[in-house]
């Protein structure tokens, strides 16, 4: 038996080996799981054993008190600033110059990317972490060192002999991939976004309360040294990046070694060709003399060193103005405002267009016509309007704007139907009351009619589980809307074997894949009969299946099913206003609304009588609007694979016994069926002391209760 000191020592061994290898090595060892769960059982080791606690455990990267301000730190070796160039000539006279005082024709530099991050220095003392500070202005920074304990990249303790004194110098950034995704939650749980990947991560090492730091999608990469004892100085600066990563800390896997202009050149334009492929922003490449005797002997001029310089990429921000502001509809309904500018070139492209999002970000900016604005374009995002600069807007005579502000279309650009402001709900109650998550999204209502929107619609309506049209696919889809052959979902229902073979053809000779066996005048047609005979069969269907695949906005198949079974027909929920539609049950204001507004727009009530006239029906009779059966009331989770039926045939039969099955685990769920693999679903029911089935438990209770 190991003893909680000796079990706390191999958690914290094995938790830094685990960062280690992902951050450093960027070979993850252990799935994230196991890695919280070791988390996890060192925190309770240390909290029973407060005396265990070290200052390098991975359990104390978050801790303490929110601070009141940061303190200065004057920084022992101080951290210059770089020159820079903006032209391979600028680059050439660089080289140049350090030639001729060296009087080596091609000198080898060591090269890396320019991060757009946070310029920083971590000071290690015996193998620990002790105090990191901000660049400041070179000679006094300001201590981070609670925030940067807080990102997983920057090793608590060194792997192997440590030095005395070891101070790192880097960068703190944030990649592109954790930027969006903390901006998805923000925009969905209503809190503030982050302007771009540099200003999160500055604003994040800024932050006085470490908890806020910890919660952002910080990295981090050594570039350099500052002050050392005890630690032998490798002769060149690639040298030092490779023993930076010997030792713990991550390095761009980007850093090179070049000689002469033109390798330095070559370098430049590798990445930058590439630029907008890496995980990261950067905003050039930094060129080093690689040996340090070379370094020494350049020296400084200034506050920079006469031995390494920052070669920029073009500008990613430029000033132009608002030649028009139009607005696009795209596959899902949303409209979203495009701004037609002067053309300029920003980062080497020239741009004509920049999206404005949406209309919650046109009244941020109050952008108009005629403005000068700020055009940025970071990776490989689409250009986008930064920043309004008022005081150029234009004015008249007396000093009134020319151009009023932007107002949202009422109707849809493209079909002409009303559009409507769809904001993602965080809380609504029966009696009315929501809470909606900041940020609203302008959408058409003419889902079935829109011609922006054709090629979604249909593949919604054909996929399983609405019409279930075996063999439509979206490569059809895509033929049938490009050539005009379909307009409306009812379209399909006048497809015949001659029509779709005709459409192959043009699809084919468009896409230069015609095949052989049809150039020598021999078409298979068999494909197309079968199309033809899978969409006669979907016209027999089901109430709850039709109005799943309208693809109302927020009904779901459940919420399809709810409106089938209250109403028992389509006419009188077509007739349905939003103050009968809040009383069925699990329909909530925001979905009656969505309803009632789906059946309002005309050219949506004329496609589903086009379906009526095309021989498309379903059943009908005597609304159901009393749940019985013997899980009448309860709400079922299904999880993991069934080996007797599918879980969707599980679902419906459960149903029928009067239950809800819903697609997620939470306090009301009554019991979750589990299958075989089940995951997280599992998990979370044993969490909450939620009942489970396994599938014989199941179809005991189904074969009980054949009803079902």
């Amino acid at each position: 038996m190991t003893t909680p000191a000796e079990r706390a020592a191999e958690l914290r061994a094995l938790l830094e080996d685990a960062n280690h290898r992902y951050h450093v090595l960027d070979d993850p060892a252990i799935p994230d799981a196991e890695y919280d769960a070791m988390l996890r059982e060192l925190e309770a080791i240390e909290c029973a054993h407060p005396g265990l606690c070290t200052p390098d455990s991975p359990t104390r990267r978050v801790g303490g008190l929110p601070l009141d301000g940061f303190e200065q730190v004057t920084h022992a070796q101080p951290m210059l600033s770089l020159n820079n160039a903006f032209s391979d000539e600028e680059v050439g006279e660089f080289v140049q110059r350090i030639a001729r005082e060296l009087g080596e024709a091609a000198p080898a530099f060591s090269v890396e990317p320019k991060l757009d991050g946070l310029a920083i220095s971590l000071r290690y003392e015996h193998g620990v972490f002790v105090r990191g500070a901000t660049r400041g202005d070179g000679a006094t920074g300001e201590d981070v060192t609670a925030n940067l304990r807080t990102v997983q990249a920057i090793p608590l303790r060194l792997r192997g002999d440590a030095p005395a004194v070891l101070e790192v110098r880097g960068e703190v950034y944030m990649p592109r991939a954790g930027f969006e995704a903390y901006n998805a939650r923000m925009r969905e749980t209503g809190g503030k976004v982050l302007a771009n990947p540099r200003n999160g991560a500055a604003g994040s090492l800024r932050q006085l309360d470490p908890r806020i730091a910890a919660s952002r999608p910080l990295a981090f990469y050594a570039y350099g040294l500052g002050v050392t004892e005890g630690w032998a100085l490798p002769p060149r600066h690639s040298q030092v990046l490779q023993a930076l990563r010997d030792i713990g800390f991550p390095v761009s896997p980007e850093v090179a070694v070049a000689h002469g202009t033109q390798g330095l050149l070559d370098y430049y334009a590798a990445i930058g060709a590439r630029r907008d492929a890496l995980p990261y922003d950067i905003d050039g490449v930094v060129y080093k003399l690689d040996s340090h005797d070379q370094q020494r002997a350049m020296g400084f001029v200034s506050r920079a060193p006469r031995w390494a310089i920052a070669h920029k990429f073009p500008a990613q921000e430029q000033l132009t103005t608002v030649e028009a502001i139009e607005v696009q509809v795209g596959r899902t309904g949303a409209l979203t405002p495009v701004a037609r500018l002067a053309p300029v070139q920003v980062a080497g492209v020239v741009v004509t267009n920049a999206t404005l999002h949406n209309a919650d970000q046109i009244a941020r900016l109050d952008v108009r016509v005629g403005d000068t604005v700020i055009v940025r374009r970071a990776g490989d995002v689409i250009p986008e309007v930064a920043r309004v600069l008022p005081e150029k807007r234009p004015r008249d005579a007396r000093g009134d704007p020319l151009h009023a502000p932007y107002e949202f279309p009422s109707a849809c650009p493209a079909c002409g139907s009303h559009t409507e402001a769809v904001r993602k709900v965080l809380k609504s109650t029966k009696a009315g009351g929501i809470e909606y998550a900041e940020g609203a999204t302008i959408v058409c209502t003419g889902g079935l009619f829109c011609p922006a929107q054709r090629k979604q619609a249909l593949v919604h309506f054909a996929s399983r589980k609405a019409m279930d049209i075996e063999g439509l696919g979206e490569a059809f889809i895509e033929a049938l809307v490009d050539f005009g052959y379909v307009a409306t979902v009812a379209d399909l229902y006048a497809m015949t074997v001659e029509r779709f073979l005709e459409m192959k053809q043009r699809a084919d000779e468009r896409d230069g894949t015609v095949p052989e066996t049809v150039k020598a005048g021999k078409i298979a047609s068999k494909w197309a009969e079968n199309l033809v005979a899978a969409i006669a069969a979907s016209k027999a269907t089901s109430l709850e299946r039709l109005l799943f695949a309208l693809g109302i906005r927020d009904v779901g198949e459940s919420t399809a099913r709810t409106l089938a079974r209250w109403f028992g027909a389509l006419d009188p929920l077509m007739a349905a206003d939003e103050a009968g539609l809040v009383e069925i049950p699990d329909v909530g204001p925001v979905v009656a609304a969505r309803i009632a507004g789906f059946f309002a727009e005309p050219h949506n009530r004329e496609v589903v009588q086009a379906l009526r006239a095309a021989g498309v029906r379903w059943p009908e009779g005597p609304p159901q609007r009393s749940v019985e059966g013997p899980l009448a009331g309860q709400t079922v989770v299904l999880t993991g694979a069934l080996t007797a039926m599918s879980r969707d045939a599980a679902g419906d039969r459960l149903q029928a016994l009067g239950a809800k099955v819903a697609g997620s685990v939470s306090k009301k769920t009554s019991f979750v069926v589990a299958g075989e693999a089940a995951g997280s679903k599992l998990d979370k029911a044993r969490e909450l002391g939620i009942e489970v089935w396994d599938e014989a438990r199941l179809l005991e209770f189904l074969n009980a209760n054949p009803a079902g």
